[in-house]
């Protein structure tokens, strides 16, 4: 199948009406490289510098770079910056501003993180609220206790810091949260922040900033991070700037040097710890929950720290950071001997002796992490064993479940038994697969439980309640696109959904029994993959007794923007059933995904023009052609509207990212002066209420109050003050952005540059969220089928197989 290149003034239709094409090989001109494609590692995005990247890094799997297309899949406004190109130490660059002067940018998956992170803080402030306190999970017990006391141990200097490791403990199962307040109108966005600091503060920071010759505008970011007394923490340690999201060890240096004068010095103390704590705060970016200790050390010498292993030291004496030792079982490396047998010493302490000696043979690693994410990791663990080790609550008899599985077929059959002796089960399979989970929730209701779906997006929450015959689909939401009906889909009533925040929060879903408790028996959890080790704590340690979690998803789409990878870990692990779905996505669509998920990207035959490759020879005609596509190409020769097509691109910034496509798109489909804030009534775009989360929406108008919205089916006003932080143009999205969504019709974009944010997880979700029509503007030629076959997902390190082996028994 032969690919005849267009000129760029052509209208793109005769390359959607000329019939199908694949986006394997493709004979068109050599692509130009006329901007950077500001994906993760590839480029610099706007407010942030561009680093080089070493081989190193991406070969190592150890390393701190980011995957591709690292942004959160629910952020937009100021958060929507990516990060730069990976340092030589392999970690990722959250870049400082633009020139010395702009306000420095967030990048997605720290908008994430600090969404997580404010909404442990708000569950724990409603903790203390309360008469009585609840022990929670992130109570310092168990391991961290243990730990706590090593540090003070290595401080106080009464042991060295090698031996402050210890092998982890079961940490005991948190209490569960106090039930949620009732739900705010989302017309009162405004008060739903946190509060921020005070006008003061602000200017008291300001003014040390201007002082040491940083920009003045990252003090509103760094009066909040580091509370009262910002201005002092700053004079007494400089290097804490390093907590602003997108500024460099470079930058804080500078600002140390123009504070500390002479005093200033790469041997710092200060310095060590602070580059200790960035390194583990990049790693976190990069989806890991810790780092092994010699990786950590060789980047901290590679950011001119004279004595690594001091500067780590000194983070774990002073609480920033926890160590763990994690055995590594490989075989033969311990040696077998028998109770009583030769080599073991008999009598009081010699059974000790031989395992001591044992454990010192053992081959393990060290690894390094910050507390949230070790603790919530821990808790994750505890919490998933909990649910394996436990009785399910008996909602009907066993001859129930047994009727409720032969009515349903196939797959959703092996689910439906499998849930009914289990608290953890898996469920994983494609687009078509949503069926199951939908036939499994009917049954459970029709038992008597209380069940509900929970998505991590917006997006996976209306997707679901579309295809599962609940309320349709919000304007401004994609539409299921012909996604296969749920067997018996007129029985039992509509599939209840909700996002994952709002069934924490409260604001969707059942709310919370009397002892804090979610108030269900059965909770599904859609898109499973993109669930970080935060939210999953969150979740598991909001589930009552008796209670049954399944796991639902795609294993090879992107896995999620926060630390962890907590679907893939469980399938690697086999503590629990795991249910394969059975169900194929149909079509030549279904064929070409199918195929890039096992490394093949193979022709398949569209009669109906359902894949079309258009290649481009720059940035300029790749831009050109997405617009005639999106306006024109895919309207008269597919039939889908341009309302109903997405174009998804593997960054922000650079000449072909979601910036520059939504411009040109909105200048083609909604024309108009943008009076309120750059927007005009009808622009389609993205909301993010709080860092890390996306409303898909259109404008409707806007007044003294703010931007009026509709989103996800509810009016939103955003005051004045925020439009511009949290309101995107949404006809373009990054494969993060779109995770969850489905749309009749896709463009995805491919520019000459962007071949470093290839992936096969990437390309699989990209190409997935088209329903009916996929086009493929690209100019990375032979790199895309490269990337199918040749780059899997960068590996992360996790600990919660380590965590959950000793908990629960293997299959």
């Amino acid at each position: 199948m032969s690919t005849e290149p267009e000129p760029a003034h052509e209208d793109t239709a005769a390359a959607v009406d000329a019939g199908p094409e694949t986006p394997g090989a493709t004979s068109g001109p050599a692509p130009g490289a006329a901007g950077a494609a500001d994906e993760d590692g590839a480029g610099a995005s706007d407010g942030t510098a561009r680093t080089a990247s070493s081989p190193a890094a991406d070969a190592d799997p150890g390393s701190l770079g980011r995957e591709a297309d690292g942004e959160d899949g629910e952020s937009s406004g100021e958060a929507s910056g990516d990060s730069s190109g990976e340092t030589p130490g392999g970690q990722p660059e959250s870049a400082g501003a633009e020139g010395d002067a702009a306000p420095a940018q967030v990048s997605e998956a720290e908008a994430e993180l600090a969404a997580q992170r404010l909404e442990r803080e708000r569950i724990a402030r409603r903790k203390a609220e309360k008469q009585g306190p609840i022990e929670a999970g992130g109570k310092l017990s168990g391991t961290a206790a243990d730990l706590l006391a090593a540090v003070r141990a290595v401080e106080s200097g009464e042991k060295p810091a090698a031996t402050v490791f210890a092998e982890p403990a079961p940490a005991p199962r948190r209490a569960a949260p106090e039930p949620a307040r009732p739900p705010r109108p989302v017309a009162a966005e405004r008060a739903a922040g946190p509060v921020g600091p005070t006008p003061e503060a602000v200017q008291a920071v300001r003014r040390v900033l201007a002082e040491g010759g940083a920009p003045e505008a990252l003090a509103p970011q760094a009066a909040a991070l580091l509370g009262e007394g910002a201005e002092d923490a700053l004079r007494a340690n400089p290097w804490r700037l390093l907590r602003v999201g997108g500024v460099r060890p470079e930058q804080a240096d500078g600002f140390a040097r123009a504070l500390l004068g002479a005093a200033c010095g790469p041997d710092d103390e200060r310095r060590g710890r602070a580059v200790t704590v960035w390194l583990l705060e990049q790693a976190a970016l990069a989806g890991h929950t810790a780092l092994e200790l010699p990786l950590l050390t060789a980047a901290l010498a590679e950011r001119g720290v004279p004595d690594p292993d001091a500067a780590v030291q000194s983070a774990l004496a002073e609480g920033e950071a926890l160590a763990f030792q994690d055995a590594l079982e490989e075989p033969g490396a311990r040696p077998a001997s028998a109770p009583g047998g030769s080599g073991t010493a008999a009598g009081p302490g010699g059974a000790d002796a031989a395992e001591e000696e044992e454990d010192e043979e053992r081959p393990v690693r060290v690894l390094i992490g910050l507390e949230r994410f070790a603790l919530a990791e821990e808790s994750l663990a505890d919490g998933l064993a909990r649910l394996v080790n436990s009785t399910p609550k008996q909602d009907g008899s066993a001859a129930d479940w047994e009727r409720a599985a032969d009515a349903a077929r196939g797959a959703a059959a092996d689910l439906v038994r499998a849930v009914a002796g289990h608290g953890l089960v898996l469920h994983t399979g494609g687009e078509a697969s949503l069926a199951e989970p939908a036939a499994l929730l009917r049954a459970a209701r029709a038992l008597g439980l209380r069940a509900w779906a929970a998505a991590p997006g917006v997006l996976g929450r209306d997707r679901f309640s579309a295809l599962a015959g609940g309320a349709p689909s919000a304007p401004g939401t994609p539409d299921p696109g012909g996604s296969p009906a749920p067997e018996d889909s007129d029985s039992g009533g509509p599939t209840p959904a909700v996002t994952v925040a709002g069934l924490l929060a409260g604001t969707e879903g059942p709310g919370r029994d009397a002892d804090g408790a979610l108030d269900l028996d059965l909770l599904v959890v859609l898109d499973a993959p993109h669930l970080d080790v935060e939210a999953g704590a969150l979740l598991v340690e909001s589930l009552p007794d008796g209670a049954r979690l399944v796991l639902a998803g795609d294993p090879s789409v992107l896995w999620s923007v926060g630390p962890g990878r907590v679907f893939a870990d469980l399938l690697a692990a086999r503590i629990c059933p795991q249910v394969a779905s059975r169900l194929p996505d149909p079509g030549p669509l279904g064929e070409l995904v199918s195929g890039i998920g096992i490394g093949e990207l193979g022709q398949v035959e569209a009669p109906g023009k359902e894949v079309v490759i258009v290649p481009v020879r720059d940035a300029g005609e790749a831009v050109h052609r997405t617009v005639q596509l999106v306006a024109d190409s895919v309207p008269r020769a597919i039939g889908v509207p341009a309302e109903d097509t997405q174009v998804i691109t593997p960054g922000h910034g650079g000449a072909v990212g979601t910036r520059a496509l939504n411009a040109a798109l909105k200048q083609r489909l909604n024309p108009g002066p943008g009076r309120f804030g750059g927007f005009d009534p009808g622009d389609r775009v993205v909301h993010s209420p709080v860092p890390g989360r996306v409303l898909p929406g259109r404008v409707v108008t806007a007044d003294a109050d703010g931007l009026h919205l509709s989103c996800a089916g509810e009016d939103v006003v955003v005051p004045p003050e925020l439009v511009e932080r949290t309101v995107r143009h949404g006809w373009a999205l990054t494969a993060h952005q779109a995770m969850g969504g489905r749309w009749p019709a896709v463009v995805v974009v491919l520019p000459g540059d962007a071949v470093r944010a290839l992936s096969r997880p990437w390309i699989y979700t990209a190409f997935g969220r088209a329903a009916r029509h996929l086009s493929v503007v690209q100019g990375v030629e032979q790199a895309l089928p490269r990337a199918v076959a040749e780059v899997p997902a960068k590996p992360r390190t996790t600990r919660l197989p380590v965590l959950l082996a000793p908990q629960v028994p293997t299959d």
